[in-house]
């Protein structure tokens, strides 16, 4: 029996660790995140891209922790919003907000706004504790509706509609978004080639 990889999960937000563990769960890791470790300091996610903010989440916590970590950094892009809320896409409506305030945000400032076009943007960095990392990137194309509509998911899914299958994520099955959105494209990355990256994690601890 191969013993399993511990990879932390910079995060303590419940619906990404859901879709992280889903989609590498036939891989011999053993998936963990913040809330499963005592206090950490506060990661400041004061990058101006994606690929900034997932680096320094995977590779601070992997110091920290002396674990291998995974960062991701992901947000939403709207056009007629000359891309925000992009990197601020966790905090639109403030520090601390929550879902529901953001998509509010989000709905009023797009108020009579014809082009509604939207993509969604994630990047993913697994770094070692000594500091190198590598990055997967993945995006999804969509259209931001006029109201919310769906229970499932988090974020900004309730607003983010997919026109292919005529839904928002949030009306998508876990098993349906996985395959399509952002993360999910950006995880089918990592899978592909998750073999070497535990050969390569194993070779730098």
């Amino acid at each position: 029996m191969v013993d399993k990889q511990w990879l932390v999960l910079a995060t303590r937000n419940r619906g990404k660790t859901k879709e992280i563990r889903e989609s590498l769960k036939d891989f011999p890791v053993d998936i963990k995140n913040l809330d499963d470790f005592g206090p950490i300091p506060e990661i400041e996610e004061d990058g101006t891209t994606f690929d900034e903010n997932a680096f320094k989440k995977a590779s601070f916590t992997a110091r920290i922790l002396g674990i291998p970590a995974m960062g991701d950094d992901s947000g939403l892009k709207v056009a007629a919003l000359n891309g925000a809320p992009g990197v601020y896409s966790a905090r639109y409506a403030g520090e601390n907000a929550s879902d529901q305030e953001n998509n509010t945000k989000l709905l009023r400032e797009m108020e009579g706004v014809e082009d509604r076009s939207a993509a969604f943007i994630c990047l993913i960095s697994i770094a070692v504790p000594c500091g190198i990392a590598l990055t997967y990137e993945g995006g999804c194309e969509g259209m931001i509706s006029t109201t919310p509509a769906g229970k499932n998911g988090f974020g900004y899914d309730p607003v983010f509609y997919y026109p292919s299958l005529g839904k928002t994520f949030a009306q998508l099955s876990s098993e349906e978004k996985n395959l399509i959105s952002h993360r999910g494209r950006a995880l089918a990355e990592v899978k592909q080639e998750f073999d070497k990256v535990l050969t390569w994690i194993r070779r730098h601890l």
